[in-house]
């Protein structure tokens, strides 16, 4: 069932959607989600979008922010880490996989997220990223806050460079467009503009402090009555070196100095030896990182008892070792994203088609060709571009066949059983409700 008997289920009134019939809803929504993404108008398609968000919400899937849990672990750390989760591809599947696993595990604290890069290459705008995930609550009959999240919104050095305003603006508008599509939690990643050819610390990091303070007072005058955005900071660039104390401190003292808003930072990103997506061996494996867990641990600690933030987060971690998971809570770190793991995980599975899968490489090698470096391997080129896979066949990796499908989503509810259990963040249902409070934000919509 796609919009075109939609009146049949739920009613505009005044402006406001209101559900008729719950179970009717839950069933149609595999063909509501589908109309909507697939939707060729884009008034219409931005209507649909927003219709499935306010279903959403009506049958008690919330989109809210982990502000207030994050408060908490900034007195005391909770004993877990939340996993921040990119979904590349296949979105609405993969949503529904996770919800399922956390009705299963009564995981309450858990992170939807998509980065600047990402919207662009796989082709999903906030809105649409939202609807997708919110979609899936209600597939999956989750109720409860939905953390959705803006990750690495980014200032690119060398667009700031030429034109810092122009730059700086396009930075505030996708702010802008992740609130308006719900994103309560934003991470704001100035950290490219650290100047090490400055004398101080405290001077390498202006840069970095001062736009974030700039961006994060943008956040604040953006947020709608009843919600505290949770933000995210960054020190050190992803695949750099390691963070150190002196950069924590310069950068959050600074911060402090010049930020005018209210509510400053809930966490802060840190670099600790990791890099987006791995190291791609010329067979296509990925080398072993040595992650710096020492670095988490003093930096989480330092965070957290000087200055009142959760902890740190870690990047780039989905392809770490198994082993290594355990350590995340171990070391206090408050935040962790995961994303190219699950993508290899599609791309790998035996259960999809070879023709289907060769068809995305071959593409790959056309389109990108121009990104393919001197001494790099077939398998390291396919590795570090098929990202870029999703975005162009987007409606292909949605019409596979559920047989297809289906196994894959359950290597994929594997893996998130396994990260929630190392995570520890099984059972925290309980602590999400008492710390979040989610405030049902009114969106009218013209119908």
């Amino acid at each position: 069932m796609g919009f075109e008997k939609i009146t049949e289920i739920v009613e505009i009134r005044d402006g406001k959607v209101v559900v008729k019939d719950k179970e009717k809803v839950k069933k149609a929504m595999d063909g509501l989600i589908f109309d909507a993404i697939f939707e060729e108008v884009e008034e219409a398609r931005i209507k649909k979008l927003l219709i499935i968000k306010e279903i959403a919400k009506e049958m008690g899937a919330i989109p809210s922010s982990i502000h207030g849990l994050y408060e908490e672990m900034g007195k005391h750390f909770l004993g877990f880490t939340v996993p921040a989760i990119n979904i590349r591809g296949l979105t609405y599947d993969v949503a529904r996989a996770i919800f399922r696993k956390a009705k299963e595990k009564n995981v309450g604290a858990f992170i939807f997220e998509i980065a600047r890069s990402e919207i662009g290459y796989t082709k999903q705008r906030p809105l649409e990223y939202s609807a997708c995930v919110l979609a899936a609550a209600v597939k999956e009959g989750f109720t409860g806050p939905v953390f959705l999240q803006g990750d690495h919104f980014q200032i690119v050095r060398r667009y700031f460079e030429k034109e810092p305003d122009k730059e700086i603006n396009y930075v505030k508008g996708l702010i802008k467009e992740a609130i308006e599509a719900e994103f309560y939690n934003i991470d704001i990643d100035t950290s490219t503009l650290v100047d090490l050819r400055k004398e101080t610390i405290y001077e390498q990091q202006r840069p970095n402090f001062e736009n974030t303070a700039l961006l994060a007072e943008h956040v604040r005058n953006l947020e709608p009555e009843g919600v505290t955005i949770s933000i995210g900071g960054e020190i050190g660039e992803i695949g750099g070196k390691n963070s150190t104390p002196e950069e924590a401190r310069a950068y959050l003292d600074g911060f402090r100095d010049v930020y005018k808003g209210d509510k400053g930072l809930s966490k802060l990103s840190v670099q600790t030896g990791t890099k987006h997506g791995g190291v791609v061996l010329p067979d296509g494996s990925i080398a072993q990182v040595k992650i710096d867990f020492e670095t988490l641990r003093v930096l989480s600690e330092l965070v957290r008892k000087e200055y009142g933030l959760s902890g740190c987060v870690q990047h780039g971690a989905s392809t770490l070792p198994e082993e290594a998971f355990d350590k995340f809570p171990e070391t206090g770190t408050s935040e962790i994203h995961l994303a190219t793991g699950f993508q290899n995980i599609i791309y790998d599975s035996k259960h999809l088609p070879d023709e289907f899968r060769k068809m995305i490489y071959e593409f790959l090698k056309k389109q990108f060709a121009s990104e393919w470096k001197e001494g790099q391997t077939e398998e390291q080129f396919i590795y570090s571009t098929r990202k870029k896979g999703f975005g162009p066949f987007k409606k292909e990796w949605w019409s596979l066949p559920k047989e297809v499908k289906e196994p894959i989503m359950t290597e994929l509810e594997q893996k998130f059983e396994l990260l929630f259990g190392k995570l520890r963040v099984f059972d925290t249902v309980e602590i999400v409700n008492k710390t979040v409070k989610p405030a049902k934000v009114s969106v009218e919509i013209d119908f």
